[in-house]
């Protein structure tokens, strides 16, 4: 007699048993050993066939996410090249200026590597750390660790005769409450905030404000993007369900020919479109629809930033609206319209609740790419297009500061997955149908 494990393989049953009466295999092994073991081998084999897929999500994906996270609260700068320093600061009451002893520490500190190369590898670091604190600090700690070899005691007087901003309380509370390993300062920056002389977290003056309106205007564009593609797909995605097969195959190369297309190219053809001299606003001044002095604004704005990306992004609604829209029979909607509902009746009490699944999937592919998108926001949305992906990459390309781009990126993140989250208790993830 024969019986299939788990795996599907044939598991040879004697009909002898043992002591203790439990059924043997044809080899003389205990029938719940043998299916145990040959359980253990599929599994086995399971994880053996997913796990270069699993190490490239990992090492690929999940690592590079830990690694953005972990920068976002990394301070390693001050502790690093400043320990004698903070271990004077810690009796300091942050009101005066700090004593001899503390201006002693630092001149330690400074000279701790003689070699001038091997001393900027630390001072460097700080001088940066410093400065996304309060400017002038890498200014000041620059031009001291270039003349510390020449202080002599007392050191208090050698500090402030080298820059103004050792004789200013700000630069070592800053380094007071900096000189810890983790920190929250790039997170308190990010959300508009800054400590103050108190070491309270207060909002920054209104004309510094700009990351908290930067989320809220990425995510009213995504919005707004993802709604406007629907209205645009939904049209697109019916008829191509209602084609034959011949015919709508052939217009589902058209909706698929942009991603034939590079994107740098579709949005450069945009600008060319949409500018003030471009094509569209030359035909309607040909037409008389408008005045030569009238033209319409439409790039470096938001409303090139949705034009442009709408377009970019309406396969990715169309695509999942298509695979349901195709499953749905024909016959619902007429047994609707012979049981005496009208067209409009039937499409909305009947058709339209169908096709909920595909909308839900396509609006949560659009909102999510549109939340991280980059190339198209920088090309054509100017200043009031940008997105805070935008922001993201000034910090890492030109500011440097890639502690406050991991904050920005990390909220960004958290962001995402709390809207997903809410989507799924309020929708539930089991009903989106990406085809």
């Amino acid at each position: 007699m024969a019986m299939s494990d788990a795996s599907g393989s044939d598991v040879a049953i004697g009909n002898e048993t043992d002591s203790k009466g439990r059924l043997l295999t044809s080899d003389g092994r205990p029938l719940r050993a043998a299916l145990e073991r040959a359980n253990r081998r599929r599994k086995l084999t399971a994880f053996g066939l997913v796990a270069p897929l699993l190490a490239f999500i990992l090492i690929f994906f999940a690592y590079p996410i830990m690694q953005m996270m972990m920068r976002s609260v990394d301070n390693p700068a001050v502790v690093n090249a400043l320990p004698q320093t903070l271990e004077a600061l810690e009796s300091w009451d942050g009101q005066d200026l700090p004593g001899e002893d503390v201006y002693a520490a630092l001149y330690r500190d400074m000279m701790a590597d003689k070699e001038l190369p091997r001393r900027e590898q630390k001072i460097g670091p700080l001088a940066v750390r410093l400065n996304y604190e309060i400017s002038a600090a890498r200014g000041a700690i620059s031009r001291t660790a270039r003349t510390v070899d020449e202080f002599e005691a007392p050191y208090k007087e050698a500090f402030m005769d080298a820059h103004r901003l050792w004789n200013d309380t700000t630069i070592w509370q800053i380094i007071q409450r900096e000189g810890r390993p983790l920190t929250a300062s790039y997170y308190v920056a990010a959300l508009d905030r800054e400590y103050n002389a108190e070491g309270e977290i207060v909002s920054v003056p209104e004309n510094r404000q700009i990351y908290v309106s930067l989320f809220g205007r990425t995510f009213w564009l995504s919005m707004v993007i993802t709604f406007m593609t629907f209205a645009l797909g939904f049209p697109i995605a019916y008829y191509l369900s209602s084609l034959p097969m011949s015919k709508a195959n052939l217009l589902m190369i058209a909706v698929l020919l942009p991603f034939w297309t590079s994107l740098l190219v579709r949005t450069s053809a945009w600008i060319v479109l949409l500018q003030g001299q471009g094509v569209i606003n030359e035909m309607l001044v040909a037409l008389g629809l408008i005045g030569d002095e009238e033209r319409l604004s439409m790039i470096y704005n938001q409303t090139g930033t949705i034009i442009a990306m709408t377009h970019i992004l309406l396969p990715f609604m169309v695509l999942p609206l298509y695979s349901v829209m195709k499953t749905i029979p024909p016959s619902y909607t007429r047994a609707a319209k012979s049981l005496g509902a009208t067209p409009w009746t039937a499409f909305r009490r009947v058709y339209f609740p169908q096709t909920l699944p595909g909308i839900a999937a396509g609006g949560v592919l659009v909102f999510i790419i549109s939340i991280g998108y980059y190339i198209t926001p920088a090309l054509v949305g100017g200043q009031d297009g940008r997105m805070i992906s935008n922001e993201i990459a000034r910090h890492i390309q030109s500011s440097l500061n890639w502690g406050l781009a991991a904050a920005l990126g990390s909220m960004l993140l958290v962001s995402v997955l709390i809207l997903y989250w809410l989507f799924n208790k309020l929708v539930g993830t089991d009903s989106l149908k990406f085809g």
